[in-house]
Formats: structure tokens, C-alpha cells, sequence
């Protein structure tokens, strides 16, 4: 019934294992996904082989965790990894096992596993291994531990976040039992790093869920790595702008715009500095001036911690900066946004702002959504017609003005800045004579 289709190379090395006396199994993920009908990323394979014994059959090899009995495959210049079935011993930091002792058991390999959707292990020749009801569960769309939570838990402590995230990935549920371990060691993945946070958190932002962070801050997780969205879910908003707290409006945000990692992010932190900056006026209603200041300042200091690369950071950190820059639609204002935001970050910028939109109330939905219409047609003007918006489009360069004798070099920076100031009022005097004309006239 469960019949999987493995790669032939998988197929190779689980036969070639067989064929020596071993147990071979394609495991874990790939088995998951293999019978959801999603391709899987790649095949691991699990075996009752030693370390040793899987390297003495396959003539290139190397060692990718050996002292966990992980042994790299290769295969026509394909890695595949394969490791012995095994027993964790106890865990001290939650994240690693002190000790791992090998195993010729595979039910002993399955029981030390996250999830029971995650415990499955298959072959051509037994078929479907499924002894923690698996498959039970992935029909039931449930995230279910292997056994008791607190104790799987404990063992990793990222395995909490990573359920969260499968269940976003997955569009499951998640069992109760595993809620409760989850919450109740919630406070646990202050042990792991950052990075592996990080991994984690972006795969559930650009999951077809991402508001399954709502369920992460029930349940505690965020305020060990991201105290920050608490704090946004605890924010109301007394404003006809909106209809609902800050951090309710940052999930429909982030769910209204596309599956990209810096979009995602942006939206996330939008609002991030509301918190602190919510004032009333004397008719009760909120205000949050200046927030979108505040809001690139969390930004920028959660990514760090968080060990973003600097390009998503500096992305991210504008585009939140940006994210409530608003102009009249005219040529002239879109032309200057381009220049103040970026003309490569411009589209992203107009991402932002729609998604903004269209997670708040339906108050001057319409007219917000057509301003922002016209604002889109204006740029795609702009950018068919190649016009000026920054100093390298601009006509003329400093060695120009140089050569021309009409300024000193100490001038040079301020004149271009002049005339790309004049370009973006009036596109049509991007040349060089006539740019240069403006400055012998002291015009420009």
C-alpha cells in the first residue's frame, strides 16, 4: 500500500548492504515526505552495519560524524549519509547526547526519534517500518511525539521549535501530550544556538503558514529568541486603522505577502517598535509616531542576535525603515522614494506597503489600495522610460565637472547631488550638455 519509489542509488546501497548480511532502510524525512507525495530534499539511510563495516563496501567514503555513526556515500559523485542504528545516551545540554552507543536494533533507532511522522523507515524488501503509528498520524495530520514528550524534548530542545514548524510546513495539528512538553520546556532552547534557531524560525516563516507563530507564542517558544513578538501580541491598536493588535496585524501581514525570506522577515518586524512608542491623544485614540525608527532599530538588533548574514539584514532593516514612507502619486515623488529607498528594493518596498494595507482595517482600504495602484503604474513608467533616480543613471560624473573647469573638486559631491535633484524634478534634462549648460549658468 505505502509503496516508495527510492532513487536508484538509494536502492543501490541499501542492496549492497543487504547483500553483506546488514539491515538498510531509507529513513526519517525522506519516508514523510515520500508518502505525502512531496519530493524529498534528501535520503537518509539508517543500518545495523558499523561505521567500519559500511566504509569496507563502498570504495569512496568519508566521515561525517562517525562518532555518531555517520558515514558519507558517495556515489558518482552523489553523497548519501548512512549511519548505524543507535542509542542516545543521556543528553547534558540539550542538544547533544553525552554518549552514543551503536545498536544492531532498529526499533532501539526509531525510539530515539523527534516525531512519529519523522520514525518511519522503508526498504523494497519489508516494505513499510512503522511502529509509532506514523502513518496513523500523517492521515490524522498530527504532530506527535515518539514516546513521552518531555523526555524527547529534553533530549533537543530544538525539536520543540522544529515541531512548530512542521506543523506549519505540513498544515498538522499538534497533539496535546506534545503542546504540553512543549510548554513546559519551553524555556530549554535558550541552550541552543542561534544559528539553528535562525534555520528553524526562516523555514516557518516562508511555510504556507506562517501565522503558526501565533502558536509558538502560546506556547512560550517565542519569548526564549523573540521576546520582541511578544511583546506585539500584548499591544492593542485604539485606531480606526485597525482591527486588530499589533501582533495579530503582523501575522495577516506576513501571510498576505509572498514566500520570500526577506518579505517574510520584513513583515515580522514591521511594527516591532510600537510597543514603546504608543501614545493616546485626548480622544482615546492610539498613535504610534516614529515607530517605523524604532521598528528598523529592533530589526537590526534581533537579526544580529539571531546571526542573519548582512545582506538580509541590511534588506530587511531598510525595507521596515521604509515600510510606512508614503507620497502623493506623482512621477516626481515615486522618482524620489526610488532614489531614498532603492531602486532595487522599490518593488519589495511596494510589496511591503500592500501587504501593510491590506492587513489592517477596512477604513480607507479602497482609497489606500488605489493610491498604491497608481504609485505601481507610475514606477513601471519610470523604469520603461529609464529614467534618472540615483547618481550612477545621472549624465554626468564628477571626472565630468572636473574636465569642464565649472566647479573644484571640493564642490564635486554637492553639484552632482544638485543635479540629480534637478533630474528626478524634471527627467527630460539627463544630458550632458544640458546638465553641464545648468551649472556654467549656476542653475543646476
Amino acid at each position: 500500500m505505502n509503496r516508495i519509489l527510492l532513487p536508484e542509488k538509494v536502492g543501490r546501497i541499501i542492496h549492497t548492504l543487504q547483500a553483506h548480511g546488514f539491515e538498510a532502510y531509507a529513513v526519517g524525512g525522506c519516508v514523510r515526505d515520500s508518502i505525502l507525495g512531496r519530493a524529498p530534499e534528501d535520503w537518509d539511510i539508517t543500518t545495523s552495519a558499523m561505521p567500519e563495516e559500511t566504509k569496507e563496501l563502498f570504495s569512496r567514503t568519508f566521515d561525517t560524524g562517525i562518532e555518531h555513526g555517520t558515514v558519507t556515500v558517495l556515489l558518482e559523485g552523489e553523497g548519501f549519509e548512512v549511519t548505524t542504528y543507535r542509542i542516545d545516551g543521556r543528553y547534558e545540554d540539550n542538544r547533544h547526547p553525552a554518549e552514543v552507543t551503536f545498536t544492531r536494533s532498529l526499533r532501539e533507532d526509531l525510539l530515539r526519534r523527534d516525531f512519529t511522522i519523522n520514525a518511519m523507515a522503508y526498504n523494497e524488501k519489508d516494505g513499510l517500518v512503522d511502529i509509532f503509528g506514523g502513518i496513523e498520524d500523517l492521515r490524522a495530520r498530527v504532530i506527535r511525539c515518539v514516546g513521552n514528550a518531555t523526555e524527547r524534548f529534553s533530549e533537543d530542545a530544538l525539536r520543540i521549535l522544529r515541531g512548530v514548524r512542521f506543523a506549519a510546513q505540513l498544515g498538522f495539528s499538534i497533539e496535546q501530550m506534545t503542546r504540553e512538553g512543549m510548554r513546559e520546556l519551553a524555556a530549554t532552547l535558550r541552550n541552543i544556538s542561534a544559528e539553528r534557531i535562525q534555520a528553524e524560525l526562516v523555514k516557518m516563516l516562508m511555510s504556507a503558514r506562517p501565522g503558526l507563530i501565533r502558536e509558538a507564542y502560546e506556547l512560550g517558544i517565542t519569548r526564549q529568541f523573540l521576546p520582541e513578538f511578544d511583546c506585539l501580541m500584548e499591544t492593542e491598536q485604539e485606531t480606526p486603522h485597525h482591527m486588530y493588535n499589533v501582533g495579530v496585524h503582523t501575522i495577516h501581514a506576513m501571510e498576505n505577502i509572498r514566500a520570500d525570506k526577506v518579505l517574510r522577515l520584513t513583515m515580522l518586524f514591521h511594527d516591532m517598535g510600537k510597543p514603546a512608542l504608543k501614545t493616546f491623544d485626548e480622544t482615546g485614540r492610539a498613535h504610534f509616531k516614529k515607530h517605523a525608527l524604532e521598528s528598523e532599530a529592533i530589526a537590526r538588533r534581533a537579526l544580529k542576535r539571531l546571526k542573519f548574514d548582512n545582506d538580509t539584514l541590511h534588506k530587511v532593516a531598510r525595507l521596515v525603515l521604509y515600510h510606512d514612507y508614503r507620497m502623493p502619486a506623482e512621477s516626481k515623488n515615486v522618482r524620489r522614494a526610488m532614489n531614498k529607498i532603492g531602486a532595487d528594493l522599490f518593488p519589495l518596498y511596494m510589496e511591503v506597503r500592500r501587504a501593510d494595507v491590506l492587513a489592517q482595517s477596512l477604513y480607507k482600504r479602497e482609497e489606500k489600495l488605489e493610491d498604491l495602484d497608481n504609485i505601481e503604474r507610475l514606477y513601471r513608467e519610470i523604469t520603461a522610460a529609464e529614467q534618472c533616480v540615483s547618481l550612477k543613471d545621472l549624465a554626468v560624473t564628477g571626472k565630468d565637472l572636473l574636465e569642464a573647469g565649472v566647479v573644484q573638486g571640493k564642490e564635486i559631491g554637492e553639484k552632482l547631488d544638485q543635479l540629480l535633484e534637478l533630474v528626478i524634478e524634471e527627467p527630460e534634462l539627463n544630458t550632458k550638455e544640458e546638465l553641464l549648460k545648468r551649472l556654467e549658468l549656476g542653475t543646476g
